[in-house]
């Protein structure tokens, strides 16, 4: 349902730019001095309308202005002489008016063009002006023409020459077109052709007419009067098309050529032109035409068929088109056959057009010019509109045929060159100039362009720039690297960048930069990568009651950044929405729907950079009928099937077949089809015959002989096909000889002596008789002998016998109980073949790099072959690595060279880089190959590494990143180190990157983060003397994807206790370190055995018995403790058995899955690991067996549960990793200390302040009448905070003596308090300016403030008889202390 036209519509303009970018020469900028340059011309062949002005085009460019001047038939042409002629302004446009008199036709003949300026000449093509011609029909008197019915006739057109030719058809006294058919068609020359003449063909008016393009005038010969003669009378009432001749016997004949007459004919057609080749035959029965072409297949893709099969049409005709065409005519009583011989030849065409020259003082160039044709063209150089030969010597120039090389070049030397390739079909000319100019590199484009590109699409970033010498252009991403070429990126020669599938890393600032030994140029393009433009919801077809809604979908996503515009047609015409239509960003609603909206609605979104669109249908029903038991606002539905199938009209070969359509259901009818089903070859089967229009119910139907048919008919309207109809009485024809040639023939040789012809058989449908068989031919091709000949009933002969790969004529015929069929072409077929005797000899290589060679070697004699030679194939395989210690694989490979030259030669490409090959050449033809040539030995050069083997980044606490490779399966050379390459990355935005160079044992790399949310992209190349191989690329990972590292049980667990004992016992706790903010800092690990000491930390180890835990800080800006980063040594976790080795597990765990890496030296792919996880809670085993290298990802694990891992081979099942332990993340993530929390800071600070205030209230209340303004307050407030607690017997506070000490107990326990306002049940007691006596404890002391210091106790008091029970006085102190 999505719209496609806009999407070809852009890759074929993608294609064009593509061709355009490959072949567009460096231009030169206009305020430079340059030679002129012709950008506009008239045709070669220019035909002009007499009734208009004459204006013949030519418009140059060039430095300085360029003056005009015109050659008339090879002389000067004075424009000022003649009043009519005058030239255009900055132009050399001539124009030829006859507002004064003058007639057109003195203006014919051939023209030339001379552009000139200070620095040279140059030319157009000589243009030939004709004037357009409409001759009138000459008088003539056309006597009737008599013919006898069921003869053949021609009648004559002959229409008046025109310039151009004119159009002819043939029409009658109504200007009603001819009726054409199988019988009756017009010729290519115009005339009207009867295979057969009928009564019903005797008219008086058949008028052959020419219309005369340029003219736009219709000129009409006299009519001709034609009588037919009839030997019985004509009975109207009988005429069928099965019985043309109304049941009169009228006289068969055999097939004749009307057109083109006799055997064979000749056709000569020229290159890129169209071929029509005519066959018109007369007959009865009417002839039918069939084309074949001797020695091969017609052009499937270029051939067409018109006229009734009488004209085949070739258009771009080529040279394989050249050959012998044969065409057919047969019916009934025989066949007849006509040979066309085709000549292909071709006007001169370019090969290398030649292009505009710009050289820099003592510089060397060829100007080339190299054309093809048939004949081969003449070359002929002029400069500056002379002969070369004629102009003086130049020692900077040389004339070698079709190039003219320039050396050592001087200042002033500029000229403009004609190169005219010519044969006797016709004329090229081309102008290109050699312009010496001495200019440093300049920009041509505008400055800092941005470019907007939809994602995986091609992309052309345009740097036009000029210098002179021609500079080298290099692109550059971000400003870093080496210049962009090669994989997704390739530069043209104008400067233009391709980046083959825009992709959003290709997102950036992109650098184009000019250089020669003049100086340096440079520009910007920025790059910007967007999501396409789609409808994601697309409009539906719909169906909708007259006077109903309509509702269609149009949703669209797209790139955020990118404004879109919806719009909406009808029909493909603008959709007017007026007050009834309502369009909003996703639908288009249309209510009361009337007949006038049915129609086809497309939904067409845009963007800046691209659209989409989608269509659909309304169908627009009648209102619901006023009963509401039948409703015409049902659905349209499948029509019913047809019925009473008639079968009338028989003949031989056709018969008439009648129905009665079924029920529409609201939707009609658009095609009928037609299915057969015959009981002889196939019964049961029901096939396709052929399809009508669905306003036809009775059609005649074209059949096969010898076959017992029945028909059934299935209607299809827009909802889907009906059910079949009922089947037809079954109609049987007659038979008849086959009609059809046997496809496919072909000879071959299965043995060296022997040769296999082989056919496919007739379709069942075509034997048209009982007893079909095959007649094949064959005979030595030739040597003049004899056909040789059988018959059999299979598709298969042998022919035995034969000498070895010798060519055989061979052909084929098939035939059957009523008759012979028509003979195939002549093919060409081959004996066996058998093997090569001789070998190729002389094998050498030269020119070695670091991935292909150049191979030479002597050929064989092609008789030696004993076969069609095939190839040259070389057999090459990998002897050794000059890397050390490399294995490698010695697999043989093999590639085909095929060159039947002299001194043939090839590349071998795709070589290994410093490596020994060893190689030998042998022929082969289609079944074998011949002896070995001499061996020879290559080594190739060394070349930059692989990528490394795997590159992985663990985020193993808060602050670091532990990077991890291993060396390139192919190193290329000696490696002498790694180039890390790293940046923080946020979003789009990226930062400074960094460079690390690391030598080539160094396989770990540790980055310190300056906080836990930094994320870097991390670059890894290999590199050798040659240069940086292919970079791995990696993005660290998101922190919250890590382990919680606030849980040291959530830490990875070493069982290996050499970690502990590497680091000195702990150090007494360091001094806080200043408050800072320091950069990361990076820690590299060796791969040796000997542990490597971090230097750059001040570092603190914490070891337990069991495990040892390693963490990374950095100070901030608040004041840490530095602790310890450990690194594991390749000694670590490694059991060793039999050589080889399993070591290194490291696991990034999250809480239902996780990343499991190891190291190893098994050789790779020779060997399976396994897994095995148990679960520390029921010691359950988990087995994950692994095919592929680490690392590896294991999920179904339980989360915040402990397991221990062990890694070891699946073959030998000794060999093993030590067990490591590690858990898995809670359900939750990243648990966060709540004291840290800022809303819960906020909130004890409100409930202190609220505290606080009413302490304030309290004591201000209380100071209008106690000597201790705060105690009662105090009190009051105490006693409601252990309101709750006043069953339970409060604590003693430690009161401390000055002297350190702490006493429980003061001297005046005994004494009462004193005004204490409240007791503990809420009940109020008075008291003067002294304490409530209700405690045993010592005396309440005060301060100046009033706040107690002292303990007081609690007992029960004195006076029972005030209604006061037992009760508590607590101290506010220890009220406060109870809450803690």
């Amino acid at each position: 349902m999505l719209g496609q036209g806009g999407h070809v519509a852009l890759a074929v303009m993608s294609l064009v730019l593509l061709l355009c970018r490959e072949a567009a020469p460096i231009e030169v900028p206009q305020d430079l001095k340059q030679p002129p340059t012709i950008v506009k011309q008239s045709v070669k062949d220019y035909i002009v309308d007499p009734r208009d002005n004459i204006i013949i085009e030519c418009e140059a460019k060039g430095n300085p202005v360029p003056t005009f001047s015109w050659r008339r038939n090879g002389k000067f042409f004075n424009i000022g002489k003649d009043p009519r002629v005058t030239m255009r302004k900055r132009s050399g446009t001539l124009e030829i008016g006859f507002r004064s008199g003058g007639r057109p036709e003195d203006y014919e003949g051939e023209y030339q063009c001379f552009a000139t300026n200070d620095l040279g000449v140059a030319l157009s093509n000589k243009i030939l002006l004709r004037v357009s011609k409409a001759p009138l029909w000459p008088k003539e008197v056309l006597e009737p023409v008599v013919v006898t019915e069921g003869t053949p006739l021609v009648l004559a057109c002959n229409p008046p020459p025109g310039l151009p030719p004119p159009f002819t058809f043939w029409m009658n006294s109504a200007m009603t077109p001819i009726p054409q058919d199988k019988r009756v068609s017009m010729g290519l020359n115009g005339d009207l052709y009867f295979s057969n003449v009928l009564t019903k063909d005797a008219h008086t008016d058949y008028s052959c007419n020419a219309r005369f393009l340029f003219t736009h005038t219709i000129q009409q010969k006299n009519p001709f009067t034609l009588k037919v003669l009839t030997k019985e009378p004509y009975n109207d009432t009988s005429y069928n098309a099965t019985d043309p001749y109304g049941g009169r016997k009228v006289a068969e004949s055999t097939p004749t050529f009307l057109s083109p007459s006799g055997t064979e004919s000749s056709k000569m057609v020229l290159r890129d032109e169209q071929l029509l080749l005519e066959c018109i035959a007369a007959g009865l029965p009417t002839p039918t035409i069939k084309w074949f072409k001797k020695g091969g297949d017609l052009p499937g893709r270029k051939v067409k068929f018109d006229n009734y099969n009488k004209t085949l049409k070739i258009i771009n005709v080529s040279e394989e088109d050249a050959g012998e065409y044969v065409c057919m005519a047969n019916n009934h009583l025989g066949s007849i056959r006509h040979s066309i011989f085709v000549q292909v030849k071709a006007a001169p065409y370019w090969l290398d057009k030649p292009f505009n020259l710009v050289l820099a003082p003592e510089e060397n160039g060829p100007l080339v010019c190299r054309a093809n044709g048939n004949p081969k063209p003449n070359i002929q150089w002029l400069v500056n509109g002379l002969p070369i030969e004629s102009t003086p010597h130049s020692p900077s120039r040389q004339v070698l045929g079709d190039t003219i090389m320039f050396r050592l070049v001087q200042m002033g030397s500029s000229a403009v060159y004609q190169c005219n390739a010519s044969n006797q079909h016709g004329y090229l000319m081309a102008n290109a100039f050699v312009s010496v100019l001495d200019m440093p590199p300049r920009m041509l484009g505008p400055k800092n362009q941005l470019i907007k590109v939809i994602e995986n699409n091609r992309t052309f970033l345009d740097c036009p720039f000029f210098g002179s010498p021609l500079p080298d252009l290099r692109w550059f991403k971000n400003g870093q690297g080496s210049g962009l070429d090669g994989g997704q990126y390739r530069v043209y020669i104008n400067g233009t960048l391709e980046i083959k599938r825009a992709r959003a890393e290709d997102e950036g600032t992109y650098t184009c930069v000019a250089n020669s030994m003049l100086g340096t140029a440079e520009n910007q393009v920025r790059l910007e990568v967007k999501e396409p433009t789609r409808i994601v919801r697309a409009p539906e077809r719909r169906s909708a009651v007259r006077g109903s809604t309509a509702h269609f979908d149009c949703k669209v996503k797209s790139d955020p950044s990118l404004p879109i515009t919806v719009a909406w047609t009808k029909d493909d015409k603008p959709l007017y929405l007026g007050w009834r239509l309502r369009k909003d960003e996703e639908s288009l609603t249309i209510p009361n729907v009337n007949e006038g909206d049915e129609g086809t609605y497309t939904c067409t979104v845009k963007s800046e950079i691209d659209q989409d669109s989608a269509s659909a249908r309304l169908t627009v029903l009648e209102e619901a009928s006023l009963n509401p038991s039948v409703s015409s606002a049902l659905p349209p539905d499948r029509s019913d099937p047809p019925m009473d199938l008639d079968l009338s009209d028989p003949a031989a070969r056709s018969v008439r077949l009648t129905w009665i359509p079924g029920n529409d259901h609201r939707s009609p009818v658009t095609e009928f089809l037609v299915q057969f089903e015959e009981d002889r070859w196939e019964p049961g089967r029901w096939q396709d015959l052929s399809t009508y229009p669905g306003d036809l119910n009775s059609v005649i139907l074209q059949l096969a002989p010898f076959v017992n048919y029945q028909f059934r008919v299935t209607a299809i309207n827009a909802v889907g096909q009906s059910q079949p109809s009922r089947p037809s009485p079954r109609y049987k024809t007659s038979g008849a000889a086959p009609d059809a040639i046997p496809r496919g023939l072909r000879g071959w040789g299965s043995k060296k002596d022997n040769m296999e012809i082989t056919w496919e058989p007739l379709l069942d449908l075509e034997r048209n008789g009982p007893n079909l068989h095959y007649s094949v031919w064959w005979r030595r091709k030739d040597l003049g002998e004899g056909w040789s000949n059988m018959s059999t009933f299979g598709s298969k002969h042998v022919v035995h016998n034969t000498e070895t790969y010798v060519p055989y004529e061979i052909k084929v015929q098939a035939r059957n109980e009523f008759g012979q069929g028509p003979e195939s072409n002549v093919v060409v077929g081959y004996s066996g073949e058998d093997k090569p005797t001789d070998a190729p000899t002389d094998l050498r290589v030269s020119k070695v790099d670091s991935t292909k060679a150049n191979l030479h070697w002597k050929p064989v004699d092609l008789s030696s072959v004993q076969g069609e030679f095939k190839e040259y194939r070389l057999y090459y395989w990998r002897e050794s690595s000059l890397v050390p210690g490399l294995m490698v694989s010695k697999e043989k490979k093999t590639k085909g060279f095929y060159s039947i030259v002299a001194e043939p030669s090839g590349i071998l490409s795709d070589l290994v880089s410093y490596s020994k090959y060893k190689m030998f050449l042998v022929v082969t033809n289609n079944l074998f190959e011949g002896p070995p040539s001499n061996t020879v030995e290559v080594t190739t050069k060394e070349g930059v590494p692989d990528a490394p083997k795997f590159f992985s980044i663990n985020r193993r606490t808060f602050d670091t990143v532990h990077l991890e490779w291993d060396k390139p399966l192919e190193p290329n050379g000696i490696l002498i180190g790694y180039q890390l390459k790293y940046q923080t990355v946020n979003g789009s935005r990226v930062g400074r990157a960094q460079l690390e160079t690391l030598p080539p044992n160094v396989t770990e790399f540790t980055l310190r983060l300056p906080d836990r949310s930094t994320r870097y992209k991390f670059y890894l190349s290999a590199f050798t003397q040659v240069g940086a191989g292919v970079v791995y690329a990696e993005e660290s990972p998101h922190f919250a994807n890590e382990e919680n590292l606030t849980d040291p049980t959530a830490l990875v667990e070493l069982t290996d206790a050499s970690v502990a004992s590497a680091f000195s016992p702990t150090p007494s706790p360091l001094a806080p370190l200043t408050p800072t903010t320091i950069a990361p800092t990076t820690i590299s690990t060796s791969t040796s055995a000997t542990p490597t000491t971090p230097t750059s930390t001040t570092t603190t180890a914490t070891t337990t018995p069991s495990t040892t835990t390693a963490t990374t800080t950095e100070a901030s800006t608040t004041t840490t403790t530095p602790e310890l980063v450990t690194f594991k040594r390749t000694d670590q976790n490694v059991l060793v058995g039999r050589g080889r080795e399993i070591w290194n597990v490291t696991v990034e765990s999250n809480s239902n899955y996780t990343n499991v890496s190891w190291r190893h030296n098994f050789p790779a792919g020779s060997s399976e690991f396994v897994l095995e996880f148990t679960l520390d809670s029921d010691k359950s085993v988990k087995v994950v067996p692994v095919k592929q290298q680490p690392p590896v990802s294991v999920a179904d694990l339980i989360a915040g549960a402990k397991y221990q891992l062990r890694v070891y081979s699946h073959e030998l099942n000794s060999i093993s990793s030590k067990s490591f332990i590690f858990k898995t993340k809670p359900a939750y993530i990243d648990q966060v200390d709540i004291a840290t929390q800022g809303w819960f800071i906020g909130l004890m600070c409100a409930i202190a302040l609220i505290i606080l205030i009413l302490l304030i209230v309290c004591f201000i209340k209380r100071s209008r009448g106690g000597k201790y303004p705060g105690g009662g307050c105090v009190t009051g407030f105490a006693k409601y905070l252990v309101r709750d607690k006043k069953d339970l017997p409060l604590d003693p506070v430690d009161q401390k003596d000055q002297d350190g000490s702490f006493d429980y107990h003061s001297d005046e326990d005994n004494k009462p308090l004193q005004g204490s306002q409240t007791s503990l049940d809420g009940n109020v007691k008075e008291s003067d300016d002294s304490l409530v006596d209700y405690g045993e404890g010592g005396d309440g002391q005060f301060n100046e403030d009033g706040s107690f210091i002292g303990q007081y106790t609690v007992k029960k008091d004195k006076d029972e008889t005030e209604g006061n029970e037992s009760s508590e006085a607590t101290s506010p102190v220890n009220a406060i202390y109870s809450l803690a």
